[in-house]
């Protein structure tokens, strides 16, 4: 079995058992994630390299040319050069990225969230446990935010819709009641199973409807949709 062929219950089984630190024996049997490192300084490199080579749930690449799955950017702050990397990962593959910066603002969120990241981690909170955690969540297509850049994002959009936005009139108005509800779910950490057991629907309901709003509005992943309906005042 491939990686891309784990099923979402696989993954997130194998996610549970390596956050509690149980013997791996127990998880469905699939391929590790693939994954690439990529930083500014050959010391933040070896020091997620390090955290991450013993972990069996992930493989690192060594080879430039090979695609993985989930690519690890590691940056002091989202500048224009990190945009550039991201915007080049979201369109030339199928990589969904991991963010680790050592400052982030609500602005810079924003920004890294329309070039597509999957997840976000301040540096001062990588563990090899919470890393690996992230990278799964992420490579699911699901996301990862901290609670606090969660609230600044939220205050951020709302910002942005005020003073931006509605003086010129501008507001998104083509998504569904149903849709909203499950972005706005999501924007709360909720996973596919837990969304659709709060909204009385079935996982292929939700996974519908998120599919619906990406490819409506040309979005590469659920964090960029649920980005997406907060920046435009929707949830």
């Amino acid at each position: 079995m491939s990686a891309a062929a784990g099923t979402d219950a696989e993954w997130t089984q194998l996610r549970s058992v390596s956050a509690h630190g149980r013997s791996l024996a127990v998880a469905p049997r699939v391929e590790p994630i693939t994954v690439d490192v990529c930083t500014t300084d050959p010391l933040s490199r070896a020091g997620i390299v390090a955290q991450l080579l013993p972990r069996p749930e992930v493989r690192l690449l060594t080879n430039p040319d090979s695609e993985a799955r989930v690519l690890v950017l590691v940056a002091d702050a989202v500048n224009d050069h990190v945009r550039v990397q991201l915007l080049r990962a979201q369109c030339t593959s199928g990589t969904r990225t991991v963010l680790i910066a050592t400052e982030i603002d609500a602005e810079q969120l924003l920004s890294a969230a329309e070039c597509g990241v999957g997840g976000v981690i301040r540096r001062v909170d990588v563990t090899a446990e919470h890393l690996v955690d992230v990278i799964i969540s992420v490579a699911l297509g699901q996301g990862h935010l901290p609670g606090d850049l969660l609230a600044q994002l939220l205050s951020e959009v709302g910002r942005v819709q005020r003073e931006v936005l509605s003086p010129r009139g501008l507001h998104a108005t083509q998504m569904s009641p149903r849709e909203r509800d499950v972005l706005r779910l999501m924007a709360a950490g909720h996973d596919t199973a837990s969304t659709a057991a709060a909204l009385s629907f079935s996982e292929r309901t939700v996974k519908a409807a998120l599919h619906a709003v990406m490819t409506r509005y040309q979005l590469p992943n659920r964090t960029a949709a649920v980005a997406y309906a907060m920046r435009q005042g929707l949830i």
